[in-house]
């Protein structure tokens, strides 16, 4: 589907399942927009299924593991001949914040690393060749993704998985066409959710339409910016 189709435009939630991505699927319905959105597969029906039921029609769920290349491939395969306006690819696990890169275990090390970085940026590289021309492919980072500002330490895998994510969008963007998609990479603030904790400043309801308005008003400028949920440039 698409804006040429539908009469309105198109965006690709993965991650959508609850969150941030749930978030975005209700704040961009709620602006007139059809919505793909993906669950990870045995999953219970849930939050995003029973929107999908409210939507009248314009919310499509799919199910798909990012961890799975060939999962991304075949939901690709599925969507042939769709045009999305939005990609954003949400997703993001941690590990104890507390645990140091000398004490996390392989196991543990690999399994962030894979679900932050090399997961999402797969995604990118598959699902973003649905993307008009002069659509937009966006990727949930974090503030803490930035090298620049980590002068605090803590949270050391976490931060290493999205400075991972960060420098892969660098390097896709230094691929792509100088008058090509618009690429962002954003930081949502620090969001009460379940990896977020009750402990965070922001509510979902602050972050959200933010990030969703930031996005808008990116579309149509070409190359990678990494800004927060405000619009302001976070450094690298």
């Amino acid at each position: 589907m698409s804006a040429s189709l539908t009469g309105s435009p198109t965006a690709f939630i993965v991650g959508a399942s609850r969150g941030l991505g749930l978030a975005l699927a209700q704040e961009y319905l709620s602006r007139g927009w059809q919505v793909i959105a993906t669950v990870r597969p045995g999953a219970e029906p849930g939050p995003l299924h029973e929107l999908a039921g409210e939507a009248q029609g314009r919310l499509t769920v799919e199910t798909v593991d990012i961890v799975h290349a060939d999962q991304i491939a075949a939901l690709r395969r599925r969507l042939e001949g769709s045009r999305v306006d939005v990609l954003f690819v949400n997703a993001g696990v941690t590990n104890n914040p507390e645990e140091t890169i000398g004490g996390v275990s392989t196991e543990e090390f690999v399994r962030v690393q894979v679900t932050n970085a090399l997961a999402p940026m797969r995604c990118v590289e598959v699902l973003g060749q649905l993307v008009t021309p002069k659509g937009t492919i966006a990727v949930m980072s974090s503030g803490l993704g930035s090298v620049a500002n980590n002068v605090s330490g803590g949270w050391e895998v976490y931060r290493a998985s999205k400075a991972a994510l960060n420098t892969l969008m660098r390097s896709y963007a230094a691929r792509q066409p100088a008058h090509g998609r618009t690429l962002l990479v954003i930081a949502p603030g620090w969001v009460r959710t379940d990896m977020g904790g009750p402990a965070a400043s922001l509510d979902v309801s602050e972050s959200i339409p933010r990030v969703i308005d930031v996005v808008t008003a990116q579309a149509g400028k070409p190359g990678l910016q990494y800004l927060d949920y405000r619009g302001a440039t976070v450094p690298w």
